[in-house]
């Protein structure tokens, strides 16, 4: 998998630097013979990484270009290796946000690297469609608890913006949240309200005020809030984004890939513990809205496990709602709709136990 090699034997001017780091590279991959290290944990890092998948790639990219006569062939061959780049570059970042999606941050930051290259390489420097790859490198970064090298590359991230007229809204929300995600962190709540705030408005102007990603932030706004020591707003957030996902869900318009279903799983839980709290906590007088609140907290986590096809957790969430609601001494118009739905659930569960008869 890799072959040694000596510094000092190669030509003048051709340095060759480790992938990771930049250091002088004594190892070179020999399955495309294009790619250096600087030791043996660093190509393993890589490879676990992408170059799994971008190693075919890279030789196509990074090897020496013929000798053409004709400036047409040099002109075809240098669009080729831009349209090659540009692939890379996409395939490293969904690599790259798939591995901190999974809490694989470690994983994450070699491809989030060579994303950031092929951006490079493709659009030049100081460019804005450098941001994405800025801020892969800072959440896989914040995930390994690195908050200084984290802050750098946001810092970078939001000088390239602010030079960039007319930069999409969907590169400021991505922004803004990571910045109230590293000043939650290290617990500057006012500067991270306010990018919250500032993440809202740009995901709303994209995708509307009542989209997942807009109430992603308000979530993450309510977090805040309870690091604070303010529950009851934290709870009027939560409760807000409860309805929200209620709606969407009995309309059946939700659709989620890896990443939004475990993000949303852990808004609602969130939602659903601070409210169970709120039951303990509250006095009589508050204990059956408290209990109703509970209750279309967990109808929404029936549903929405309902409409990812997992039954089982999807009639536990149903019973949890139907207990709730029973407990609840005001009237409830809930109930109806939580019964239809547990019903629906035992329906779909008693079709997947019947046995397939073969033909």
């Amino acid at each position: 998998m890799s072959a040694t090699i000596n510094p000092l034997a190669n030509p003048k001017g051709g340095k060759k630097l480790c992938e990771l780091c930049q250091k002088p590279a004594y190892l070179q991959c020999t399955k495309c013979r294009v790619t250096y290290y600087c030791d043996v944990a660093h190509q393993q890092a890589d490879w676990n990484s992408i170059h799994n998948k971008a190693c075919e790639l890279l030789i196509l990219i990074r090897s020496p270009a013929p000798l053409h006569s004709w400036q047409t062939d040099r002109d075809h061959h240098h669009m080729q290796t831009q349209k090659r780049l540009e692939q890379l570059m996409e395939l490293s970042h969904a690599e790259s946000k798939r591995r901190v999606s999974e809490g694989k941050y470690e994983e994450a930051l070699p491809a989030a690297q060579l994303s950031l290259r092929c951006a490079m390489d493709v659009y030049g420097p100081n460019a804005v469609e450098h941001v994405p790859a800025y801020l892969l490198l800072a959440e896989a970064n914040m995930g390994l608890g690195f908050l200084s090298q984290a802050e750098g590359y946001l810092s970078k991230a939001q000088w390239t913006t602010m030079k960039t007229l007319g930069c999409s809204q969907v590169i400021l929300h991505q922004l803004h949240r990571t910045l109230g995600r590293l000043y939650t962190a290290t617990g500057r709540y006012r500067s991270a309200l306010l990018h919250f705030a500032n993440d809202i408005f740009h995901a709303s102007e994209e995708f509307g005020l009542n989209s997942v990603v807009s109430a992603g932030g308000y979530f993450l706004m309510a977090n805040v809030f309870v690091k604070e020591e303010k529950p009851d707003i934290a709870i009027s957030l939560y409760s807000q984004m409860v309805e929200h996902y209620s709606q969407r869900g009995t309309q059946g318009e939700q659709h989620f890939d890896e990443a939004q279903l475990a993000e949303v799983d852990q808004m609602l839980n969130v939602m659903l513990e601070a409210q169970q709290q709120g039951v303990n906590t509250h006095q009589s007088a508050m204990l059956s809205h408290s209990l109703g609140q509970s209750a279309l907290l967990s109808h929404s986590l029936a549903m929405f496990w309902f409409l990812c096809r997992d039954h089982s957790k999807a009639l536990d969430f149903g019973r949890k709602a139907a207990e709730f609601s029973r407990q609840c001494e005001e009237q409830n118009s809930l109930a109806e709709s939580i019964q239809s739905l547990i019903q629906e659930v035992e329906k779909h569960i008693t079709i997947q136990q019947i046995p397939t008869i073969q033909q």
